[in-house]
């Protein structure tokens, strides 16, 4: 018998994890050269560290503006972020940071993460382009369980620049990702927020 989305998010949610949880479980498979999943290479162990370090900064780093803010406390509806990720996807390294800042500004949204891989049935749900692409995020209404929304793995700008570079070379040359993660740093994040206020005002 085939499952509803809603009874797979409903599954989901009793796995996920906070914020906090998945940076801990972040560091500590950094910390032993380890990834999430089931298949461990030395590549995934390496992208798992470099999202570690780059987590951190963001952390540290990302701000939410005065006019940001108040668009975000201004959201009455309580709801759950659910994402799905894994340890070494380097668009989630400046994803989850900014959803953190915005979802702990308000008592009402709930940020809960889960891994793609164990998840595969839900993901399959929620695919880019017929793709497993990560993080995806899924907005849902707390009251109703209804899906409002979701967004990823990445904003429009940043999907521009990838697609640009696929045109141009057939496909994504190792060099690009350190590019992405460059305009990620010089984006300082204003576009992921951009995006997700949007998803905020979605009825």
């Amino acid at each position: 018998m085939t499952r509803s989305t809603d009874e797979l998010i409903q599954e989901a949610l009793t796995k996920a994890i906070s914020y906090t949880e998945y940076r801990e479980l972040v560091a500590n498979l950094a910390k032993y050269g380890k990834s999430t999943g089931a298949t461990q290479t030395d590549d995934l162990a390496n992208y798992t560290k470099l999202n570690d370090r780059r987590m951190k900064r963001w952390d540290k780093m990302f701000k939410i503006d005065e006019t940001a803010a108040k668009i975000v406390l201004g959201t009455t509806r309580n709801q759950t972020w659910l994402v799905l990720t894994e340890s070494w996807c380097g668009d989630a390294s400046p994803a989850l940071p900014v959803m953190e800042k915005v979802a702990s500004l308000n008592p009402g949204i709930s940020l809960r993460i889960i891994i793609r891989d164990e998840n595969e049935a839900l993901m399959n749900r929620f695919l880019t382009n017929g793709g497993m692409s990560i993080p995806k995020l899924i907005v849902m209404d707390n009251a109703s369980q209804k899906v409002l929304g979701t967004w990823g793995p990445r904003s429009q700008n940043a999907t521009k620049l990838v697609e640009d570079h696929k045109a141009l070379h057939g496909s994504i040359l190792p060099e690009f990702k350190e590019e992405l993660q460059v305009w990620y740093n010089t984006d300082k994040g204003q576009s992921i927020l951009k995006e997700l206020l949007e998803l905020l005002t979605l009825e």
